[in-house]
């Protein structure tokens, strides 16, 4: 085995056996899969499906009749009579969870809607209530108006389209429908794990360097080996541990999520279907209602069923989904893993070159400090500009980001997933390559001198006299 590999394994195998890194590498995925598995546990227990009934008195004449139970409500029609003496046996009632009081309508033909309970009522519970009801004042409103087929003249002026993005082709005119979203997505963790891991693995390249140098054991190592073969070592050796860890987090959140599912009865096509009837239901609950308020008029009304989603409505709803998946259908997948990995490999190389050569010229970590702002700034404006990138994938800053080497592994990354000249990719690639050699080659010189000085910290005016040096 050659010296490299030899210092590649030694740094791999030491760091993976460390206690920081057996525990990182568990900890991480369960943060993760919280993410996923606590709106699971939500959506699996915080239904309540307790069926409560409602006394109604209705004195408008026209909302109990229409009014129909649901999974988790009963009304009970009641004469106005005993609506007082119900309304004071709330608190120990057996019979009665609530009070729901319909008053006259005025010259409007609008009604007060109280609803008496000994508790809080719920969210859920008061908007499905105010929902029916007020659907039913507005249907009955409509009608006083007497307009000939009103039901069809509602149907005709009902708009339920909504706009599509269509990614065309020289050989695809027609377009297929795509999804911003599931673009955006892929972009920002992909640019934001290859963020995260420079910064970390970097650092712990740096602080390697800075713990050998206060052992000596520097001094043992570069009498068997060069020190350009030993920052190289060390750099590799440290990316090999940051890919297993990687991976090891994918596989182990996968497994986690899936465990979680599996125990709670839930699965992903569950999940999203319940996701889709929940927003449908909001949108007719919630922005029709506010509509009525506001005009006395509801498209929905003249069926008071229709505050509820029906399997039209949800299979509306879920075909929201298809551009999601269809988006992820069309794009080159492997294209998009293999831009990853090339820019994940080339920026770590880079930054971690750079970090090498603060950590050699320093004896501890207080006094990176001054040397760190030129490697810390280019990755955090890098992050900013990979931000907006979303926003505008083809924007000057957006373009140059992707290209500029220091950056381009941030903005390159959430770039790609809405197309990338080919001439833009290569340039970026091709300039990446040869920014890692260069600040590679100067990192080594700065590197050989500073791991063997001790006592004094290094300052710019001694950095530049070391890059003068002769090999």
């Amino acid at each position: 085995m050659s010296k490299i590999g030899i210092i590649i394994a030694r740094e791999y195998s030491t760091r993976v056996k460390k206690k920081s890194f057996i525990i990182g590498t568990f900890l991480v995925p369960i943060l993760f899969a919280l993410m996923f598995v606590i709106p699971m546990l939500i959506a699996a227990y915080s239904s309540d499906n307790k069926v409560r009934t409602i006394a109604v008195d209705d004195r408008s004449g026209v909302v109990a009749q229409k009014l129909e139970n649901k999974e988790n409500i009963n009304y009970v029609m009641i004469d106005g009579v005993l609506a007082e003496q119900i309304k004071k046996d709330l608190p120990k009632s057996d019979t009665y969870y609530a009070l729901l009081q319909i008053s006259q309508m005025d010259s409007m033909k609008n009604a007060d809607v109280s609803i008496f309970c000994p508790e809080q009522v719920s969210i859920s519970l008061k908007d499905q209530i105010q929902s029916q009801v007020n659907e039913i004042l507005s249907a009955n409103k409509l009608a006083s108006y007497d307009i000939p087929d009103l039901e069809k003249v509602l149907d005709n002026i009902r708009n339920t389209s909504h706009v599509k993005t269509l990614q065309v082709g020289e050989e695809d005119q027609e377009g297929k429908e795509t999804s911003v979203g599931a673009y955006m997505i892929i972009g920002y963790v992909s640019s934001f794990i290859i963020y995260m891991f420079i910064f970390m693995f970097g650092s712990m390249v740096m602080q390697g360097v800075i713990e050998e140098k206060n052992n000596r054991i520097i001094e043992v190592i570069v009498s068997s080996v060069k020190p350009m073969q030993l920052m190289i070592g060390k750099i590799v050796g440290i990316a090999l541990v940051a890919l297993t860890q990687f991976l090891a987090w994918i596989v182990l959140t996968f497994l986690i999520v899936t465990g979680v599912s599996m125990a709670t009865g839930a699965s992903g096509s569950s999940i999203v279907k319940q996701g889709v009837q929940a927003q449908t239901a909001g949108t007719m609950t919630g922005v029709d209602v506010a509509e009525i308020g506001a005009t006395g008029l509801d498209i929905a009304a003249v069926d008071p069923a229709a505050g509820q989603p029906d399997s039209s409505a949800v299979d509306e709803g879920l075909s929201a989904v298809a551009p999601i998946l269809n988006t992820l259908k069309q794009m080159n997948i492997l294209g998009i893993i293999g831009t990853f990995l090339l820019y994940f490999i080339l920026g770590y190389l880079l930054y971690a070159s750079m970090f090498a050569a603060v950590g050699a010229c320093v004896d501890n970590q207080a006094d990176t400090q001054q040397l760190l702002w030129p490697v810390t700034i280019p990755l955090i404006i890098g992050l900013f500009i990979m931000m907006s990138a979303f926003q505008n994938p083809n924007s000057t800053a957006a373009v140059w980001g992707s290209i500029i080497p220091f950056t381009s592994p941030m903005v390159m990354v959430a770039r790609f997933a809405y197309g990338v000249p080919a001439w833009q990719y290569i340039l970026s690639v091709a300039l990446l390559i040869g920014t890692f050699l260069f600040m590679g080659w100067l990192s080594s010189k700065i590197y050989r001198i500073g791991i063997l000085s001790y006592g004094k910290k290094a300052g710019w005016k001694e950095i530049f006299k070391w890059l003068k040096f002769k090999d």
